[in-house]
């Protein structure tokens, strides 16, 4: 997958488009279609903001252990998973 694929999501445009979803399927005026399209939606964002959140907090281990890295070189490596 290119590097722009695996992109890290902006948390905050992330959550809120998040919130968005949820108070539209909170509101219950959609048909049902529309509302499996919005909630899978919003399984994807909370998956990819998940996965950036652990991404930031090994980052921060690094960090608070001393044990700096070229993190291009180590993001590059998980890429390669």
């Amino acid at each position: 997958m290119s590097k722009a694929g695996k992109r890290q999501p902006d948390l905050e445009k992330s959550l809120a488009e998040l919130e968005k979803i949820v108070a539209t399927l909170e509101e219950g005026d959609i048909p049902l279609e529309q509302a499996l399209k919005q909630f899978e939606k919003g399984i994807k964002i909370s998956r990819d903001c998940q996965t950036a959140l652990q991404s930031a907090e090994q980052r921060v281990q690094v960090l608070m252990n001393g044990d700096l890295e070229d993190f291009d070189a180590l993001e590059a490596s998980e890429e390669d998973d």
